[in-house]
């Protein structure tokens, strides 16, 4: 059941992201070096450093699409060591202060010897470009057959044209997880050194729930230096 209902997932994604490349007329990217692929709160390397790439077209209307990439390291049974996100989505101005993201994101693992595989349905509302309420649905949560919701506020500061603080708190409720799922926060400071690079340190913090579902080796709290370029 699950592996069909992500076939269908994906086909969605593919005839959505044609539309998105048919209404394209700007394009972008990004790469990035990290110290460890830290993904809501728990590491996706082994705390080893990742190697990160992405690319998205966007249209006029506020449709676009996008594909990521990176290093990763699972269990070794998994024999993961590769992760793709495909996105397809909109993104637009509700009012003067507010804006809308939506977009369904599939996660790929390619080469695995299980089927990680899994979708998601996100929104994020932006109130002044620094303010955000995010929420991310699915019903195969972390590549299961268990409903996970994730939900999470954060605010990003100004402190200068060239350096800024970034923090976010966060609940992922996970279907049969320890205690419901488990909260998580983060602390960034971001240092735009010269168009398009920045440097990025976060700080990542997690709940004992984190730790008991991912191990202590993988959550708790983790350390993240990343350079990352823009074009």
């Amino acid at each position: 059941m699950k592996r069909s209902r992500s076939s269908l997932y994906f086909a969605a994604f593919v005839a959505l992201v044609a539309s998105a490349d048919a209404l394209a007329i700007d394009t972008g990217g990004s790469a990035a070096l990290t110290s460890d692929y830290v993904w809501r709160g728990s590491t996706q390397s082994q705390g080893d450093a990742a190697i990160q790439a992405g690319f998205r077209v966007a249209g006029d209307s506020g449709v676009y699409a996008a594909v990521s990439g990176s290093s990763v390291e699972f269990a070794p049974e998994t024999h993961a060591s590769s992760e793709l996100d495909f996105i397809v989505g909109w993104n637009g101005k509700l009012a003067d202060d507010w804006a809308l993201d939506a977009n369904l994101l599939h996660y790929r693992y390619p080469a695995t010897t299980v089927d990680l595989n899994w979708t998601e349905l996100n929104a994020t509302l932006t109130w002044k470009d620094n303010y955000w309420l995010a929420l991310g649905w699915s019903p195969e949560a972390l590549g299961t057959r268990q409903d996970g919701l994730y939900t999470q506020v954060g605010a990003r500061v100004p402190l200068s044209p060239r350096l800024r603080v970034e923090t976010a708190a966060a609940w992922y409720q996970l279907q049969d997880a320890v205690g419901g799922g488990y909260a998580h926060g983060q602390l960034s400071a971001i240092w735009a050194v010269a168009a398009p690079v920045e440097l990025r340190l976060s700080g990542h913090f997690t709940d004992q729930h984190a730790r008991e579902l991912f191990g202590g080796q993988a959550a708790g709290t983790r350390w993240e230096a990343a350079v990352q370029a823009s074009f």
